[in-house]
């Protein structure tokens, strides 16, 4: 009998955990902060949840950036979320690494870009879009 409502009470806690983990998907926006003398602008992403799977996009960044850009090694666990986008620019590939927290309709996230001049880095705060 123990060890029969050892295991109800192990399944309904994995559930439980289950139920309480971010679920991420839908068009998150933030403001890019300015570089130089250009003015901050909106970003819009587009994030698909599957289980621990993340897909999604974001958009072009730079002057004359058309499109969206697949995001790769999207991932979600509990709170947690991390994904990467390759951008191809003047033969060079550049590589963001995202990692942030979701709570509610807020997704805190720290960007990382290796450049041929190092690391820019930036933190941002995503809020989820209602539409």
């Amino acid at each position: 009998m123990t060890k029969k409502l050892l295991f109800v009470t192990t399944i309904l806690l994995a559930l439980a955990c289950v139920a309480l983990a971010a679920d991420v998907t839908g068009k998150w926006t933030y403001e890019q902060p300015a570089m130089g003398q250009r003015p901050a602008r909106q970003v819009t992403i587009t994030l698909k949840q599957d289980g621990s799977k993340l897909t999604g996009s974001v958009p072009a960044m730079g002057r004359g950036g058309q499109g969206d850009t697949e995001i790769s090694n999207g991932k979600v666990d509990g709170d947690k979320v991390s994904f990467e986008v390759k951008r191809e620019f003047n033969g060079n590939s550049i590589v963001t690494k995202y990692t942030g927290t979701v709570s509610g309709d807020e997704l805190k996230l720290h960007m990382a870009t290796e450049t041929p001049n190092g690391t820019r880095e930036n933190d941002v705060v995503a809020k989820k879009a209602t539409t």
